[in-house]
């Protein structure tokens, strides 16, 4: 029901405020607006305000299908207009007013992720410290001299470093580099009075194509810095078997030393024999005394690779911090994430487009509705931060120039001022049905992805 309840809220918002955009400023162009509806088909409630801008009469819908909305403005395309209302009609409005009245709705959409983004910062976020649990083998993190337990202060590109606030912008830097193919420079505090030290995570030797936890396997870095720690063991799973409990603390697996929580779920994953589990000898201290368990986990595919699986949460959680801004930082840093977002979406739609990208990052309305319920489950900051990021979507998605999107309609726009006529009404049909073809292939790529993510 949260799910539910947080992906209509989702869905609620954005629409609405990427309709006002249109309505406020075709309002301020001094056009007539017949109908703001959020939602298509079947009206669920209808009003309209007597209180309206001079000469309005808009009437507000909800409709009953959420995935979409509108702004039906007077126009002479769309049927006839007294001679007396011609002056308010959308067609007859000069070229910049009807580029801004386009452009207005996926620019509220952007606006409305920094004040997001604002928000968030304002109010703070609990976010795991930036310190380094051990990296996968043979790893580019490894590669670069980390060996786990380190904590990084300052990251960045081309020698600009900046303070790193959490593991989560560790992460997000991380993803930038690599989707651009640019090396990370990390400072490491140092520690016993040593001197800071900088190394360089060599991202530019990867092909990421996904965003996603492989992408980070590649890279080394998958988690912060976690006690090797038991934590809830599901009834009757491989590590109930074995006699594991919550709590236990894991020492050593076979003649491995294990450090943190992160490696020991990657000696679990290990811990197969092609498809058959292997049982090892853990060392775990349980209240004071310290045990040996023969544990042999159950085996599971992921993708093509058979891994190993305990059935329990593994690794205790992170040491927290609490990642807020005063208020002009606050906002300054809003602007530049929806920019960094903004200009990440753009480059990623290029790549996919060119083959440089997997499809597999295009995602529907199922995983936009999981994680609008995860996100809601984490508390307000996470709900807000997602609403922030599906926006900067949104607005971006919006501003393709493909015909049916407000980004077509804007190359049109393009086109006629620098020819000085407009694209004619053939040539339009022509394009409105290609681009609505190409959107209903991107929609059936996205809901595969969808099904394959939440079902495969």
């Amino acid at each position: 029901m949260l799910t539910v309840i947080a992906f209509v809220v989702a869905l609620g918002v954005l629409i609405a405020v990427h309709e006002y955009g249109h309505y406020r400023v075709a309002v301020a162009c001094g056009v007539k607006v017949e109908r703001f509806s959020v939602g298509f088909g079947k009206a669920l409630f209808r009003w309209q305000p007597k209180r309206q801008h001079p000469g309005q009469q808009t009437e507000f819908v909800i409709a009953a299908f959420p995935l979409g909305g509108y702004v039906k403005m007077l126009d002479e395309r769309e049927g006839p207009v007294a001679p007396e209302e011609r002056h308010r009609a959308f067609n007859t409005q000069p070229l910049r007013s009807r580029a801004a009245i386009v452009a207005a709705g996926p620019i509220a959409n952007l606006l409305l992720a920094i004040v997001l983004y604002t928000a968030v910062n304002w109010i703070g976020v609990e976010e795991p410290v930036a310190r380094l649990a051990r990296p996968v083998a043979a790893s580019l993190a490894e590669a670069a001299g980390l060996r786990g337990g380190e904590h990084i202060t300052r990251a960045g590109f081309d020698g600009d470093l900046t303070p790193v606030q959490s593991f989560e912008d560790l992460r997000w830097r991380m993803t930038q580099g690599a989707l651009d193919a640019r090396d990370l420079t990390l400072e490491v505090a140092g520690e016993d009075g040593k001197p800071a030290r900088q190394l360089v995570l060599p991202l530019s030797r990867m092909e990421a194509k996904d965003a996603d936890p492989q992408m980070f396997r590649k890279i080394g870095v998958l988690a912060p810095l976690t006690r090797p720690e038991i934590g809830d063991v599901m009834a009757g799973s491989a590590g109930e078997q074995s006699g594991l409990r919550k709590g236990d603390l894991v020492r050593a697996i076979g003649d491995t030393a294990i450090y943190d929580g992160q490696q020991l779920r990657e000696v679990i994953r290990a811990s197969v024999d092609g498809d058959q589990p292997r049982t090892q000898a853990w060392q775990v201290q349980r209240d004071g005394q310290l045990l040996t368990l023969q544990v042999k986990p159950e085996v599971r595919e992921e993708g093509a690779a058979k891994i190993g699986r305990i059935g329990a949460y593994v690794g205790a959680p992170p040491d927290m911090v609490t990642v807020r801004q005063g208020p002009g930082d606050g906002v300054w840093r809003g602007v530049v994430r929806t920019w960094e977002m903004s200009a990440l979406t753009v480059r990623m739609m290029v790549k996919m487009v060119t083959g440089q990208a997997s499809l597999k990052n295009l995602s529907g309305p199922l995983t936009i509705a999981d994680y609008a319920g995860k996100s809601a489950s984490l508390g307000l900051t996470q709900y807000l931060i997602f609403l922030a990021v599906i926006s900067v979507s949104l607005g971006v998605l919006n501003l393709m120039p493909l015909p049916v999107l407000d980004g077509g309609h804007l190359m049109y726009y393009l086109w006629e001022g620098l020819t000085g006529k407009s694209v004619s009404d053939a040539w339009m049909e022509r394009l409105q049905r290609g681009g609505v073809a190409l959107l209903l292939v991107m929609m059936s790529v996205a809901l595969f992805n969808d099904v394959t993510r939440l079902f495969g």
